[in-house]
């Protein structure tokens, strides 16, 4: 007889199992056994009664909606003590919860049944019917996954003239560039172009060297004031530790007002010490991330004929980043707070120290808790040359310090070629290399991996910022300057075309930075495009007259915007036969047009012939009617241009 039940046994187990692995296959979700992983979650929730409404119509007690992305979903179902049978749905999908036992924690892989955007989840019929909140469910976020650019609706014709773009500028003198896109929560893009260092210290091209791959670090410059100060901030707010009205003097002290110093503005009418202290008094965080509140651009503190009586020191030490705080503190304002936009450093260095104060850690540290490590980002830093990285897995920028060929100086100026060092002055010399507004180091994927958590919130098992905060600081800043949230740039109607192009969402937000990097983040279309490069490792033209004047400056890839102008022009499978070789001639006619005004054969020509020749490129990738058409058209102007310089 105990044989006999026995064996009834392990057939009734092997049809339950059979019944699993059948609606496994149908529905694409599979259950198992499993501890609940430490962190926090996107969802964290029980049934029944789950919004706590009593109303017998209503469904949101049986229902949660959550974001998620086709091949990636999971959750975790803890079976309270007592519970009976329960039903649950994942996007209308039924799944077997007929082995799930009370007392029981399971983990439900649902990746065969996700969907980009918004999935449904709904746990029903819970038995006993008089249980409350017996069930409960944590999902975790999205994290990015490999995939490939044809899964990401990239255009494989408008990447070849990205590429044939890049490449022909960095023949023609460009420095180098790098390149990742992550679509619906998958990197679904990689580049890399030229050499970390493109020219020796006296502007001579370097034909060999260490190849930029995907892991090379670029300085983010003010890409950094996004991804240090808006990320910790943002996330201290998320975790109720940071209210964005705060004034900056209950953070720094009475010290950030009562040091205020006088100095005269050119152009500006000086206010009366006490004014200058009342406006300070009143400044909140939110005021200083909306560039607004009355800081001047730039009062380079490393500089002492610049700086004057708010010269910190420019050694670069420790003791020198703690007096570069006591200058901000003496700084005085510009202009009453509110009144005005004026895009500053100081701002995100101010921030920086804050942050540091309210969370007792250094703003390295504190990223790489609480972001950096957690997400896996092995390759985003301050300081690379300190942490594990050597010049050579660096992109250089300056060829000769920051002397602008030896047209700057100023004691403990740099003078050699700038590699695995922050370039900006202000954070090199004044903030020890750490500072808010500029100093971070990344890779394009890296980069790419964290300003996904813009899109999602937060990662795996850690939730970062909450959709509140979000729509705060990525909401227009006034009706008067809706390119602007809270540091972000935004498309807004057409106010940020230059880098988000005019193909881009109002709601598109990102950065840019001066040594020539981009990050563009579209909530839309759940895309992320990092491109990363290091204009600024060229040759100057006329450092005496214009101290900007980097031969980088004048290629197509400098621009930046090019990059998402023509991967929005493809993307989803939109036709580009005609009209992608019609744009790339239109820009090889606007260069022609911009260099014949250039004397000799400086870098703008190279930037021509640059263009034309990834036309001419593009057209034999794709050769076609209208392709061949539109480059003989370009190379006529291009004549016309050789022929002007002859």
């Amino acid at each position: 007889m105990k044989k006999i039940l026995a064996i009834c046994l392990t057939i009734i187990m092997l049809l339950c199992t059979c019944g699993a692995v059948t609606a496994a296959a149908r529905t694409g979700i599979r259950v198992h056994r499993a501890g609940v992983p430490s962190g926090s979650f996107q969802k964290d929730v029980s049934f029944p009664d789950a919004m706590g409404d009593v109303e017998p119509m209503l469904a949101d007690n049986s229902t949660c909606g959550f974001l998620g992305y086709h091949g990636q979903g999971e959750l975790y179902v803890t079976v309270g003590q007592g519970v009976e049978k329960f039903s649950l749905f994942i996007n209308n999908k039924k799944v077997h919860t007929g082995g799930m036992k009370a007392g029981q924690t399971y983990r439900v892989d649902f990746s065969g049944a996700a969907r980009d955007g918004t999935n449904q989840l709904q746990l029903s019929n819970v038995e006993p019917r008089n249980m409350k909140q017996a069930i409960r469910v944590r999902i975790p976020y999205p994290v990015v996954k490999n995939g490939s650019a044809k899964e990401g609706g990239l255009n494989p014709k408008t990447l070849d003239a990205i590429d044939d773009i890049v490449s022909s500028d960095i023949h023609h003198g460009f420095s180098s560039a790098q390149m990742a896109v992550v679509r619906n929560s998958r990197l679904v893009y990689q580049n890399a172009w030229g050499l970390c260092s493109s020219y020796d210290e006296n502007g001579n091209r370097l034909t060999s060297g260490k190849k930029v791959d995907n892991d090379t670090l670029y300085d983010l410059a003010s890409n950094t004031k996004m991804y240090s100060v808006n990320y910790a901030v943002q996330y201290l707010v998320t975790q109720g530790k940071l209210d964005l009205d705060t004034k900056i003097t209950d953070i720094v002290g009475d010290r950030f007002a009562d040091d205020t110093v006088r100095v005269a503005y050119p152009n500006r009418p000086q206010q009366s010490l006490e004014t200058q202290r009342e406006w300070k008094r009143s400044l909140t965080i939110r005021d200083v991330l909306k560039h607004q509140a009355g800081f001047p651009a730039d009062p380079s503190y490393h500089v002492k004929k610049i700086a004057g009586p708010l010269y910190s020191g420019s050694d670069g030490s420790a003791a020198t980043r703690q007096k570069t705080l006591e200058s901000i503190c003496k700084t005085p304002l510009m202009y009453e707070p509110g009144t005005e936009t004026l895009y500053s450093d100081v701002d995100y260095m101010l921030l920086c120290f804050v942050v540091e104060k309210v969370t007792g850690m250094s703003m390295q540290d504190y990223l790489k808790q609480v972001f950096w490590k957690p997400m896996g980002l092995t390759h985003i830093t301050y300081r690379p040359l300190d942490n594990g990285f050597t010049k050579k897995d660096c992109a250089a920028t300056e060829l000769n310090g920051n002397t602008r060929q030896h047209t700057v100086a100023f004691p403990g100026i740099r003078t050699h070629t700038i590699q695995g060092e922050v370039h900006d002055g202000k954070a090199y010399y004044a903030m020890a290399g750490i500072s808010g507004h500029a100093g971070l180091f990344a890779n394009a994927t890296d980069l790419a991996k964290l300003a996904s958590v813009m899109l999602t919130g937060g990662y795996g098992n850690h939730r970062y910022f909450s959709q509140d905060v979000l729509d705060t600081f990525t909401a227009p800043k006034s009706e008067k300057n809706p390119d602007w949230g809270l540091g972000w740039y935004r498309n807004a109607d057409g106010k940020r075309v230059k880098y988000f192009s005019t193909y881009g969402p109002s709601r598109a937000i990102g950065h840019q930075g001066w040594t020539g990097t981009l990050t563009l983040i579209d909530p839309d279309r759940q895309l992320v495009l990092v491109f990363l490069t290091n204009k600024i490792n060229t040759p100057m033209s006329n450092p005496k007259k214009d101290i900007k004047s980097f031969n980088g400056n004048q290629y197509v890839t400098s621009t930046l915007g090019f990059v998402t102008q023509l991967l929005y022009m493809g993307l989803d499978d939109q036709n580009v036969n005609d009209s992608l070789p019609a744009i790339l001639a239109d820009m090889v006619g606007e260069k022609c047009r911009q260099a014949s005004g250039a004397s000799g054969n400086n870098a703008t020509v190279q930037a021509a012939y640059a263009l034309n020749d990834a036309l001419k490129k593009y057209t034999r990738q794709h050769p076609g009617s209208s392709a061949r058409e539109y480059a003989r058209q370009a190379s006529g102007w291009i004549r016309e241009l050789q022929e002007m310089k002859a």
